[in-house]
């Protein structure tokens, strides 16, 4: 069985511009994702999938396979993010490789992941009858507690619940989580016969939310950047 790790990254990108090569902790966010998937050594293959040559040879430059550019109908502001993942699927088992090989995606949004992030991902698929694991952080707002939604005279209403069963304290509240940009495992015949992750079980590792910033922002960016750099030094000093 093959395990390849993959890197989807196009070259827009509205929110942060560039935002597949900015820098966080003096390296790209390319450079992150990439670095620890090759390091991995549950990863025997890392790919880039992207529609931007400069990407694809900083891509190439980082030790990344870079085996096409990808359409451009594959890579606008709309396009899910599915169909660059079925295309590269059906790439890879048109070039010989197995459906039950994995596909293990580490988005270039999430530069604060660890190496056990991804083992612990892998490792849970493995041992599992999942068809999908992701990795999911402790969410910090509540929809039976503290989320609401708002009507046009700006009256607002618990957004999941009602008065039977409005809960006055978190703890009481069901427990929710959010889902991170960390790691996604699944194979690659799944992904070619499915439309979404959720057409299949999906199972989940849970990491700390400190890990799981999603850089959608120039606030995320820097935000990252002193997480990162404050992790740096103190292992650093140690």
């Amino acid at each position: 069985m093959t395990v390849f790790g993959a890197v989807f990254a196009r070259g827009g990108s509205k929110g942060v511009p560039g935002k597949n090569l900015r820098k966080v902790a003096g390296k790209s966010l390319l450079e992150h994702s990439i670095a620890l998937g090759i390091a991995s050594p549950l990863i025997h293959e890392m790919i880039c999938s992207t529609d931007s040559r400069e990407i694809a040879a900083e891509a190439e430059r980082l030790g990344a396979d870079v085996p096409f550019l990808r359409p451009d109908e594959l890579s606008t502001d709309t396009s899910p993010e599915w169909a660059a993942w079925h295309h590269l699927a059906s790439h890879l088992l048109s070039a010989g490789a197995e459906k039950e090989d994995l596909l293990v995606s580490l988005p270039t949004t999430a530069p604060l992941r660890l190496a056990e992030d991804i083992h612990n991902a892998v490792n849970l698929f493995q041992s599992s009858e999942f068809d999908v694991v992701l990795a999911v952080s402790e969410s910090a707002r509540n929809p039976w507690f503290n989320m609401v939604t708002r009507s046009e005279d700006g009256g607002v209403a618990l957004a999941a619940g009602s008065k039977e069963t409005e809960v006055s304290r978190r703890q009481d509240a069901p427990s929710v989580f959010d889902i991170t940009t960390v790691v996604y495992v699944t194979t690659l015949g799944f992904v070619s016969s499915s439309s979404t992750l959720f057409d299949g079980s999906v199972g989940s590792v849970l990491i700390p939310s400190e890990r799981a910033i999603d850089i959608d922002t120039e606030l995320d960016l820097d935000v990252a950047d002193y997480l990162l750099t404050k992790r740096l030094e103190s292992s650093h000093e140690q």
